[in-house]
This record gives structure tokens, sequence and C-alpha cells, in this order.
């Protein structure tokens, strides 16, 4: 995996961007939309904008550092193209910046980006026209047009070179059984909850004519476990595999375990008992060592300690014990070393440190731009990277590891952001009650007012923190509302990672407790601090973001002027009987479940506070959502609905699940959340707005 590592990263600061990549990019960047006003008069971000913003997604650099393979994210427009998710286009760009390629462009969907160890060819994963399922496809590297290696039964959901480019390890689901699919299509398609799953498997193709040739048998590779994904070893003859005891999401989350397998018998040579969540892993070049993200215990919310172990089996060092932060990914630059990249408040760190733990040294550490992720060339000397800052989306960036430096910019997906004025983002600080240092983002009205309406936004996990990095989204206010006026505030509570274990462990059994009583002296800051009035703040967030939404409008209603909530959580007895995550609820935020304590659980339950509840609150959920069953929706609407004359309103989005990825359903919930904090926070109107949304005549240009 370390030939062709894919990459997430965030970061981005004034570094250079070639002067041809420029002009290149300038010829071919989408300019304002027509009929706005262009740079010279400095126009604000509009929701418009914000549902056509590009973005770097994989990216996986060749195995001589020459060349970086990444996705680019291309968001359909609202009501112009056929509905659904962004589509995700092949670019090659030149690690020295000389040249950016589109490969495949237009709709498509390409992912799982893997070059092949020689180097001539870039693999993906896709479905495109005439394909029953997702497929394992090549390109030559120097252009040329796509052929599909291979199509399986069913479709191919990761998958990984062997050294000598002659054989791919892949994962896919078995099929449904003959005797299962004649009776569907007889009409009995019932459902066995959480019983009739379909196993995944693991197999070898072979390719004895190498990348290029046509492909040749397959062959199944018994495995103890359901695998996700796979890592040939260097010496061509054993398999790495994360496997779980079944594919549900939950084991896949929590029990997920490392075994080292022969690839032909397919016998367990070790097993490698990681003791938490499970991040990224990789071989050693010389395949005796194994590296890994893990989380530090079953309790440890989430992966974050890099690890080795050798690849015998054994016990498991960790080779930063010490660090506030969490490792995001990683690459050997050597058999005896690593170069990580971790989360560091509200930046991040690129560091270098030996498999033994010594020799540890920061390369470059930033809070902008923002690192979060990392792809290695085969020799250790070349890095490509993504980054973000607070005035652009995650770009390519590329650098030198083996020798002092920063990261060079490479692309610019969005042009047209030169000509927007940005209101300013500052890292702030405060004391939470009982005097933990707590920090988070704000982002100041552009206008420069003091004493302005503010709206928090709660991230969701809790298991997750903000960057300083680019904080707008079609659920994240961010941007625009600070071009109308507002304040925009981004805690990073207790319990938020980016600061080590304890940090990341210390809102357990507390939830909505002292967590939240972080948020509050936030908000308490910024109100000494002349930034917000008391009497205009708004919350908004989605998950555990919607959690305190709902919190915050129910048990601290007093304090909220108006609130959006998205797939969030009003019930938790409910919320745990009907998720797909039970066990991670319980073992590292409860550490224990509803059931064996109600009463603590109800406590903090907003669906308990409904009777309290004066804060003005837009509910939206995804009717497809596994995660949070939009009956927790449900619950706090009729509860507010029945109980109080509260303004609430409850919009679910049919064929959207744990967030929105179609267009349109973006863009009406960026409309809907502008304008139910500009009818309540600004305006302070007490009745509901109407609940239909003028998509021509949208909050931007009213």
């Amino acid at each position: 995996m370390r030939r062709q590592r894919i990459v997430w990263t965030l970061a981005g600061c004034a570094f250079l961007l070639s002067g041809a990549m420029r002009q290149a990019e300038a010829q071919t960047a989408i300019g304002p939309p027509a009929g706005e006003p262009g740079a010279a008069q400095g126009r604000v971000l509009t929701p418009k904008d914000v549902a056509r913003i590009r973005s770097t997604g994989q990216i996986a650099i060749s195995p001589d550092g020459s060349e970086i393979a990444y996705t680019l994210s291309v968001p359909r427009e609202p009501g112009s193209e056929r509905n659904g998710p962004a589509w995700a286009e092949l670019h090659v760009v030149a690690f020295d910046g000389t040249r950016d390629r589109p490969f495949i462009t237009g709709e498509v969907n390409v992912s799982h980006l893997r070059w092949s160890p020689d180097g001539a060819y870039i693999s993906y994963l896709a479905r495109r026209e005439g394909d029953e399922h997702t497929s394992i496809y090549v390109i030559p590297a120097e252009a040329g047009e796509s052929v599909r290696l291979f199509e399986h039964e069913t479709s191919v959901q990761a998958f990984d070179w062997r050294p000598d480019g002659r054989a791919i390890a892949f994962v896919a689901s078995e099929a449904v059984p003959e005797d299962l699919a004649e009776l569907r299509k007889l009409g009995f398609n019932q459902e066995i909850y959480e019983e009739d799953w379909l196993s995944r498997r693991l197999h070898v193709l072979e390719l004895p004519n190498g990348p290029g040739g046509p492909a040749g048998a397959v062959r199944t590779v018994e495995v103890p476990g359901q695998p996700w994904s796979v890592a040939w070893g260097p010496d061509g003859r054993r398999l790495l595999t994360d496997l779980s005891p079944t594919p549900l999401v939950d084991d896949r989350y929590m029990f997920r375990r490392l075994h080292v397998i022969d690839a032909s018998s397919g016998e367990v040579l070790a097993e490698i008992e990681n003791p938490g969540k499970l991040g990224s892993f990789d071989w050693s070049p010389d395949g005796r060592t194994i590296a890994l993200i893990s989380g530090v215990d079953i309790n440890d919310p989430r992966e974050g300690r890099l690890m080795v172990v050798p690849a015998s089996g054994g016990a498991l060092r960790d080779l930063l014990p010490g660090l506030e932060g969490h490792v995001e990914s990683f690459s050997f630059v050597s058999r005896d070393r690593l170069v990580y990249l971790a989360g560091i408040g509200v930046g991040s760190r690129l560091g270098r440190v030996k498999t033994d733990g010594g020799d540890a040294e920061i390369l470059f550490e930033s809070s902008d731009p923002v690192l979060g992720g990392l792809s290695v060339d085969a020799r250790g000397r070349f890095a490509a990277l993504a980054a973000e800052s607070p005035t652009f989306p995650r770009e390519v960036f590329a650098m030198r590891v083996d020798r002092a430096g920063e990261p060079n910019r490479l692309t610019d997906a969005n042009a047209w952001l030169s000509g927007i004025r940005f209101a300013r983002q500052e890292m702030v600080r405060w004391t939470a009650e009982d005097g933990l240092e707590i920090e988070g983002l704000l982002i100041h009205p552009l206008d420069g007012s003091v004493n302005v309406p503010t709206i928090v936004v709660a991230h969701g996990g809790p298991e997750s923190h903000f960057k300083n990095g680019w904080l707008t989204t079609y659920s994240r206010p961010g941007q625009m509302s600070a071009a109308r006026g507002y304040a925009v505030f981004y805690p990073n509570y207790r319990g938020s990672t980016g600061r080590g274990v304890p940090f990341s462990k210390a809102d357990q059994r507390d939830g909505a407790g002292a967590e939240f009583d972080d948020v509050l002296a936030g908000v308490d800051y910024l109100i000494e601090r002349g930034v917000a009035d008391p009497d205009r703040v708004g919350i908004t967030g989605g998950s555990y973001g919607g959690y305190f939404t709902a919190w915050a409008a129910t048990r601290h209603s007093q304090r909220f002027a108006a609130g959006v909530m998205s797939v969030g959580i009003s019930n938790r007895v409910s919320f745990t009987g009907t998720t797909d995550i039970p066990w991670e609820m319980e073992l590292v935020h409860w550490l224990s479940n509803p059931y064996e304590n109600p009463e603590r659980v109800l406590e903090r339950s907003p669906i308990m506070y409904v009777n309290d509840t004066q804060t003005p609150l837009l509910i939206m959920h995804g009717k497809e959502d596994p995660r949070v069953n939009p009956g927790q929706s449900r619950e706090l609407y009729r509860g507010i609905k029945m109980q109080t004359d509260t303004p609430v309103r409850l919009v679910l989005f049919p064929g959207e699940g744990h967030g929105n990825r179609r267009a349109a359903a973006r863009y009406d919930y960026t409309l809907r959340m502008l304008r139910w904090f500009d009818w309540f926070l600004k305006e302070g109107k007490t009745e509901l707005p109407p609940w239909k949304v003028d998509y021509e005549l949208s909050p931007d240009v009213m």
C-alpha cells in the first residue's frame, strides 16, 4: 500500500502556485455566474457559490514521485442538471506543477486510486456505462483510454496490487444466492434485520501479462471474518487485511482486527490485536513490521495513535505516546522510519519518527494551511498532500520529505474565489467552568460590526474537530452568514479530537454535560468580547451536533433565539434501539447502555424538556438515515408542536441518509437554514416563515 496510498489532506497557505499552472487553470476555471458582479466589486460568497464549489478528494502519488493522481469533486448545478451527488473526476498533476491534465471527466464517479507498481497505469474503481457492478479500471499514465480490467459478479469495494504487478487482491460481497434471488422476483423481499447480510469475501485476481494485460483466473482466499481492505506484503506472498465478525457497521467501527494471511492457502500467519478502533495500516518495505493507526483501548473514541508491531505478531508499540493530537495518516519512508500527519488543535503537523520511537522530529507544522492526508512515493522522497485554508477548499500540494522545505500548491480548482471578499477567521481560546482550556474558531462579520447575531456551529461525533480551514458548506453557514453580518462560532468542546486521548475521553458518561457547558462558556466569552449579542444567538449542527442543537433548544432554550437541527438525536433511549452503532455508543460514549441506566440517559435527552422550548427550531433529516433514525426528528417535532406554541418545522429529504448528498437537497437545505436564522435572529419575527422556498430568488439575491 505504501506505493499507492490514497490520501485525504486539508491545508493551504501562501505557497507558490506555478505560473504555468495558474495560467492554465485560469483558462478553464469557472467564473462568477452570469449576471453577478466580478472580482472588481469584491462580491461576497453566496449559497449559489457554495453549491458549485469543487474540491480535491483522493490523492495518490506515482511510484517515482513525478506525478500525482487525484479525484476532483464536481457538484451538479441545482435545477439545471440531473439531480444527484457530485461527480468524481480523475486528474493528474506533475509534482513540480508544470502540467495538470484531466484524465476522466464528465458524468463519472472515480474512486480508490492506485498506481500500478511499475507506474505505467493508474487504476481505479468505477461503474461506467455498460457495467452491472463497480469494476476495476486502468488508464495509461501518459494518457489514453480507460480499459475495464476486471468486473466481478458483485461490486469491487477495495483492491491492492501485488508488487510484481501480476495479481490484484480485492474485496467484494458475495452474490445473492440463486434461490433467494428467485424468491425476491416473486415478491418475497422481506428483510431480516441484522441477520440476512451477505458476507464480504477476499479474492485474488491473476494478471499473467501484467497491468496492461487481460484478467486471468480468480480465486477466493478464505479468511476468518469479514474483510474491508487489503494490502500485499512486499514479498508478494502475504496479505494484510482487517477483519470484523460481521459486515454490520458497528462491528466495522469497533471490532475490526488485523490479520496476516498466506495469499495462497489463506492460513492465518499472525493475528494483531489492535486495542481499539482501527485506522489505516501498512507494511514496512522489508515486510518485517506493520504500522497502524489505532485507538489506545476499546473505549478510545477515535483511532489516532501511531503504533507498530512485528509482522509475526506480538506487542504493539505506541511511537508517539505523549502526542497531544491525533495521527490521521502515515507512510513508511524506509524500513525503520515513518512520516506521519497529525491533527494538532485546529492545525496540523507533518512529522517523522523511527519504528523504535526514536528520532522524532517535526517537518512542518501549521494552523494555516491545515494538512489532512499523505501519500509518499516508493523511495520515501516525495509527498503528495491536499490542503485547505480559510479562503479555499481542498487543493493538491506537494513537498519533499527527505529535505527541509514547505509544501507547494499545485492546483486551483476554484480560481473564481480570488474575487470573493472573505471575513476574518480567528482561532479563539476560553476557559471552561472547571478551568479546562477550550479552543475553537470564529469567523467575524464581514463588515467588522460588533454585538452582532451569532451562530454556533456544533460538530458531530463528538470524536471530530474543526480545523482552521474551509468552514463553509451546504450545512455550515460560515462565510455566507459572515457576509450577512453574523459572527459564526465553531467550538471544539471536550470530547473533540486533535488534543490527545485524555481530552477526547473527557466527556464520557456525561453527554451534553460538561461538553455542552464548554459551548456555553464559549458563547459567554464572545459576549464579553463584545462580539455576540446575547439576545441573538443561534445554533446549528448535524448528528451529534444536531443533538447539541436539540439540547440547546430545549434544556437551554433561554440562551438560544433560533436553532437549525440536522439528523440529530432527541431521545437517547429510542436512539439506541434504532441506530446502526449501538456498541460504539456504549463503548466510547456512555460506557453503559440506556437499558442499564434509563433514568440517566433520559435526563440527557432533549425530548424530556420540550415543555420548556422557546427556541424556534427548524429540524431537517434524511428519510433513509440508518445512523440516526428520522423518528428522532419526528419525536422532537411532535413534542414541541403538542406542548408549546414555539415555531417548529420538520423537513424530510427523501432518498437522503445521514446528511444530504444530492445537489437539490443540499441547496434547499442551505436556503432554509439561512432564511431561518435571518427570520428569527436578524428580523426578530415570531411566526413561522413560509414553508416554500423560492429557489430563483434565493437569499443571496433577495
